[in-house]
């Protein structure tokens, strides 16, 4: 059955932009995940992301070209993936890893006001009981 050209040029567009999507799941998952892991959260971890990539190409897959798997999809996936990993990877790794430096500093910080805060709060309770 032949498609029209722009059905074609959709299906594409959708192959080339699911594989993208991937390469930003992979980048968000590198850094997320850390290095000091056991082997066992690593196979864990990794078969949740791969389960989350499927379902991701399916959902494009069923927008774009009513979920039909021909080799042509792998093929433009692949593209997809490779050209966020030469062009857009290394920025997003950078600002990946400044917003969650950012967000554990947040993070560090108000924990160490709200203990304080406690400690401050319980200290004075102990004075009074005296």
């Amino acid at each position: 059955m032949l498609l029209p050209i722009g059905e074609q040029f959709r299906i594409v567009l959708v192959g080339i932009a699911a594989g993208i999507i991937i390469g930003m799941l992979y980048d968000l998952y590198r850094v997320v995940r850390g290095n000091n892991v056991p082997k066992v959260i690593k196979i864990i971890e990794d078969t949740l992301f791969w389960i989350l990539c499927a379902i991701v190409v399916f959902l494009f897959l069923l927008y774009g070209n009513y979920a039909i798997m021909g080799t042509y999809i792998y093929a433009l996936i692949f593209i997809g993936f490779i050209i966020y990993l030469k062009a857009f990877s290394k920025f997003v790794l950078k600002v990946l890893r400044k917003i969650i430096s950012g967000f554990a500093k947040a993070l560090r910080v108000t924990a160490n006001n709200l203990s304080y805060s406690f400690r401050v709060i319980f200290r004075r309770n102990k004075s009074y009981k005296k």
